[in-house]
């Protein structure tokens, strides 16, 4: 499912003002995106959810350097996973 599928099964709440405050969204979607964004579908391993901060650090100060030095690595985003 594509994002502007997901736009039109929500319904938007707006105030007197005509400003949106609310979205609702069906049950069954709404159970779809927390399967999605639970820990077990972000991909990481217990290991990795539990990884020291310095260690966190230490792979984030790397992944810069790397980016510096014009290496390049892909990252799959949320919506690549909810069009299955």
């Amino acid at each position: 499912m594509n994002l502007s599928q997901l736009e039109t099964q929500v319904k938007y709440v707006s105030d007197a003002n005509g400003e949106t405050t609310e979205v609702i969204v069906p049950v069954a979607l709404w159970q779809m995106l927390l399967e999605k964004l639970s820990p077990e579908a972000s991909g990481l391993d217990a290991v990795d959810e539990h990884e020291l901060k310095e260690q966190i650090l230490a792979d984030l100060r790397e992944s810069l350097r790397a980016a510096a030095a014009g290496n390049h690595y892909p990252v799959s985003e949320l919506w690549d996973g909810l069009e299955d």
